[in-house]
């Protein structure tokens, strides 16, 4: 499949109503589907400034001063002009890099954190996840009897997917 019958596809599953756009709100998934790696941070400032219906077409001078950027949803033009952006995304990171971040939370040294301390690290430091997110990202994990995940495997079966 051709990048562009790929874009198409991914937006047309994003395209709940069948109105050829998408809702602002699921940019960071749509992008996300299609292998890109926005922080939310970044989403947020695309949402910002990405053009509102008509946008592109009117001359600046008779263009509404911007109050409310997720009240319309984004074209597929206006998404391709997102995805294809000149800064591009930056790359998710290396599994050696995660394990890595994950090693300043082994005090034990031995390749292990808590469960508990995992999910402490998904939803309240750095790029925050939610409850329920960590709750999907979780399932199938192996969690040892003692209560710990090996980090290692968890930072590879998730970039795996």
């Amino acid at each position: 499949m051709s990048d562009n019958a790929e874009y198409k596809e991914a937006f047309a599953l994003f395209d709940k109503k069948g109105t050829g756009a998408v809702q602002r709100e699921v940019l960071g998934d749509l992008l996300r589907a299609l292998g890109q790696n926005p922080t939310q941070a970044e989403v947020a400032e695309i949402i910002a400034g990405a053009p509102r219906e008509g946008e592109r077409t009117r001359p600046a001078a008779t263009q509404q001063p911007r109050t409310e950027p997720c009240c319309l949803p984004l074209d597929y033009k206006s998404f391709l002009t997102i995805l294809n952006r000149p800064d591009g995304f930056k790359p998710a990171g290396t599994p050696e890099e995660f394990i890595r971040g994950f090693q300043v939370f082994d005090k034990e040294g031995n390749g292990f954190i808590g469960a508990g301390e995992l999910r402490y690290v998904l939803t309240q430091l750095g790029e925050k996840m939610s409850d329920e997110e960590v709750d999907e990202l979780l399932k199938g994990v192996p969690v040892g009897p003692d209560g710990n995940v090996n980090y290692e495997s968890f930072v590879r079966t998730i970039l795996s997917q």
